[in-house]
């Protein structure tokens, strides 16, 4: 019989790949049953998260429209995309699966609003994280289109680090759904319940990517760190608020160098996009 174990520290249960796999998968059919929803949409990219994401939709046995949105896309993201859209079909019978190709809509709303918007060499780099953005701001509408034309809901493939560590996510973009089934997930659980489900190496082995940019960068190469780094300075940043570590209490244990500069770029990047990750300000009367 399969275990639930605590984490001492932060009091996290530490579940089994399988468990989250059926915990999950439970949670969406009640959801769906309490919205009588019955069909569940999810744009594929071919990275680890919306992999995991549509096997687990897939899993509930409702409805299940995985869809390819490219923009310009990377061939190797692509071929991934197609893979796991592959997979799925071989397996479920409940699965469709759409490519819509978005660039020519993207291009031309590019051509439209290019002259209103400030390109210097200076502000270069503010209008092409601003086109990133926008492609994942047309993605989100696309999906929610397709699912409202279908009487579904748009399910979200942001895991725990990106979505409320780090808040590694477009507003109004990817960060637009109606669930979020794997929010509560780290990466590498994430990691974990891809190869309990059976997901091709390729796509598990793939350097995750918002696939957002024309240069074909990674999230590493954008966030300084990998994954599991960022997991463990999450965690030290948890117990270094608590007075765990690199504190004056008795026990506090010592950061060495690295985690010490890990946690400090942590928590810049956090800083920088809370905003994403709390309410929209209102002012008061």
């Amino acid at each position: 019989m399969e275990q639930t174990k605590i984490n001492a520290q932060t009091g996290d249960k530490m579940t089994t790949a399988k468990q989250r796999i059926r915990h999950i998968t439970k949670w969406i059919k009640s959801y769906a049953r309490s919205a009588k929803i019955h069909t569940l949409v999810v744009g594929i990219s071919g990275g680890i998260d919306s992999s995991v994401v549509s096997a687990l939709c897939a899993e509930t046995g409702l409805k299940t429209i995985v869809v390819q949105l490219p923009i310009r896309q990377n061939k190797t993201l692509n071929n991934r995309s197609s893979m796991q859209a592959g997979w799925l079909l071989e397996r479920y019978k409940n699965v469709t699966h759409m490519s819509v190709d978005l660039t020519p809509v993207f291009s031309a709303f590019e051509k439209k609003v290019d002259p209103f918007c400030n390109i210097e060499d200076d502000t270069y780099d503010t209008y092409k994280l601003a086109s990133a953005n926008s492609r994942a701001r047309l993605r989100m509408m696309t999906l929610y289109q397709i699912a409202q034309s279908h009487g579904g809901i748009v399910v979200g493939t942001g895991n725990r680090v990106e979505d409320f560590g780090v808040g590694f996510f477009t507003k109004y973009g990817d960060g637009g759904v109606d669930i979020s089934p794997i929010g509560d997930c780290l990466k590498t659980e994430v990691w974990d319940m891809g190869r309990e489900l059976g997901l091709a190496q390729e796509i598990i082995d793939a350097p995750p990517t918002d696939g957002l940019w024309d240069d074909g960068r990674n999230d590493e190469d954008q966030l300084g760190m990998t994954y599991p780094e960022l997991e463990r300075a999450m965690n030290l940043d948890f117990l270094k608020r608590a007075g765990a570590v690199d504190s004056d209490m008795p026990g506090s244990a010592k950061l060495s160098a690295k985690d010490r500069a890990n946690v400090k770029r942590y928590q810049e990047i956090r800083a920088r996009n809370m905003h994403k990750m709390q309410p929209i300000p209102v002012c008061k009367f």
